[in-house]
């Protein structure tokens, strides 16, 4: 966990400080919605559909349990009683009312927390693998470079106003779970043949209205240089993205025109200024940062103690949940844990603040008082001792955070939509628990295998309905909300973007829709073990589209017959 110097405390108490005095003079009348618009986006502060939204920045989704518990006392006192975990590894509150945010700015600065560059026109959260530092396919731990970039990017003056907003993500691990190649700047961290550190940079990535995979314009960048290419890339898109139209403003937009090896040229050209500058690396400022990181004292532990295995022969379902929430850990005799936040009924990545409190509570007994938000909005314990694993599930299941259903089809991706998002075409919410709601049955789930299915309101892509194996996405039709079905989407190393297989559909085909949809995946798969996503990599799309509209399709066109006829 990093913990703050005299200088990261000092940044976010004076920002505080700014941020009560700037809202004072709002609410006062002394300063207009137009000047006063873009200082609460940068705390992070929206005007959503019913009531301001304030999203609480979580720096590459790592949270000790003392914040936990500020979060929950926020819900608790100035919210209605949850918090709402974002793809983005993020929390949002829904409800707080616009005077009191300085306060509650100020209770997350107690807690080294704080909202900003969490909205507006600058470079956001950077995101990285939910098991950083503790994945068994690790190459390297990348939240050392996660927080040089944090440092670096926070109120950057040249990149506080950028064409549009800006998002970096890093992967540590021959897997990639922080979907780096959907990302403004994609960062993978490596080894060379010298084991010497570098990373292999993407640009151009992205979801919302143009979905592109990002495209690699260096190979093997060495750590030293993160920052200064890093800044070249951002002064590129500073001087040459559009500003005049928010649809075009985007990176991938400027990459895609430019096409990628002008914009690497580009890029290069800019960082011939900025090569071994004041910004380079140094050894000594790695170590500094790396001193602020507090790590586990692991101990020396049987791998798999007789207890733990014991507890799996006995409890069908505690082995159900070991299956599919417990994790492998690059130390012995430990693991990480997913407490699913997807329990048919609840909100994906919804929490009240009872739970935040029992959670910290967990962490302090099970995982060294640390905890992680994945952008899959589930929160994980990352170092619980196998010994403990039957307990711990024990109290989550008491809890209501433990369905095993991480990588299944009701593991649902899904932003808040129309419910509360003033951009939203449609709702997202009353669809997640309807499909929740079919699917409930977990033998069925683990009949069906790996499946994501994500959900967005809007082309904004929030829920990462692009790269869904199957993703939903909201749409205004004539002032009714209809949602178009894309299947084919994947976000990891073989990332990949989903292709719509028919007109969209109203709310209450929905759910009818995806069953038959995993009925044609049921009926066509070679065996158990093939996945969806590689089953349509392999048939293509016609056979979900012919199963789909041949029948649903037909229906909506016999209805609008008879009521022509009518």
């Amino acid at each position: 966990m990093y913990i703050y110097d005299a200088i990261d405390q000092g940044i976010v108490d004076e920002r505080v400080a700014q941020f009560r005095d700037q809202t004072q003079r709002f609410l006062a009348g002394e300063l207009a919605e137009d000047d006063y618009r873009p200082l609460r986006l940068q705390n992070g502060l929206y005007v959503q559909r019913f009531a301001p939204m304030l999203r609480v920045a979580i720096p590459y989704g790592l949270l000790a349990s003392r914040q936990m518990r500020a979060l929950a006392e926020i819900a608790r006192r100035w919210d209605r009683g949850y918090g709402h975990f974002s793809t983005r590894q993020n929390i949002q509150f829904n409800w707080p009312k616009l005077e009191d945010v300085p306060e509650i700015l100020a209770h997350l600065a107690k807690v080294q927390m704080h909202a900003i560059q969490t909205s507006g026109n600058c470079i956001r959260n950077t995101t990285t693998d939910h098991f950083a530092g503790v994945a068994a396919d690790e190459i390297v731990d990348p939240l050392v470079w996660c927080e040089l970039i944090r440092q670096w990017s926070t109120l950057h003056p040249e990149f506080a106003y950028l064409p549009r907003k800006f998002k970096i993500a890093v992967s540590g691990a021959t897997q990639d779970r922080a979907a780096i190649q959907v990302h403004d700047i994609g960062l993978q961290v490596l080894k060379n043949a010298q084991g010497e550190i570098g990373f292999k940079v993407l640009v151009g990535g992205g979801l919302g209205r143009t979905p592109v995979i990002g495209v690699v314009i260096n190979e093997f960048l060495p750590w030293q240089h993160l920052l200064t290419y890093l800044e070249a890339i951002l002064r590129v898109y500073n001087r040459y993205g559009r500003r005049d139209n928010k649809y075009k403003a985007r990176i991938k937009i400027l990459v895609r025109e430019l096409k990628p090896a002008v914009f690497a040229e580009q890029v290069s050209a800019e960082w011939a200024h900025l090569r071994d500058g004041p910004a380079t690396l140094t050894a000594q400022e790695v170590e500094r940062v790396t001193a602020r990181f507090t790590r586990p004292q692991y101990q020396h532990l049987e791998a798999l103690p007789v207890q733990y295995t014991q507890a799996l022969a006995r409890e069908p379902a505690f082995g159900r949940w070991a299956r599919r929430n417990v994790h492998p850990h690059k130390v012995a005799g430990y693991a990480a844990v997913t407490l699913s936040l997807k329990k048919t009924g609840v909100p994906p990545g919804d929490v009240t603040a009872a739970q935040m409190d029992a959670i910290a509570d967990l962490a302090d007994r099970y995982s060294f008082g640390e905890l992680r938000v994945s952008h899959e909005q589930n929160l994980i314990l990352a170092d619980v001792r196998h010994s403990e694993l039957h307990q711990l599930w024990q109290e989550a299941v008491a809890l209501e955070l433990a369905t095993p259903n991480v990588g299944l089809l009701t593991n649902i991706i899904a932003c808040p939509g129309g419910d509360f998002c003033s951009l939203a075409n449609a709702k997202s919410i009353p669809v997640a628990e309807a499909i929740a709601r079919r699917f409930d049955d977990l033998d069925y789930q683990f009949d069906i295998g790996e499946l994501d299915l994500n959900i967005s309101g809007c082309m904004n892509s929030c829920g990462h309905h692009h790269v869904g194996h199957i993703g939903i996405l909201g749409v205004d039709k004539h002032g009714a909300e209809f949602y178009q079905i894309s299947i084919g989407g994947d976000q990891g190393v073989q990332a990949a973007l989903g292709k719509v297989i028919g007109p969209s559909v109203s709310q209450d085909e929905v759910p009818e829709i995806i069953e038959k949809i995993i009925h044609t995946y049921l009926a066509l798969r070679d065996s158990e073990v093939e996945r969806f996503i590689d089953l349509v990599r392999r048939i293509g799309t016609d056979p979900f589209k012919e199963t789909v509209y041949g029948t649903a399709h037909q229906k909506r066109q016999t209805r609008r017959e008879s009521v022509a006829t009518a």
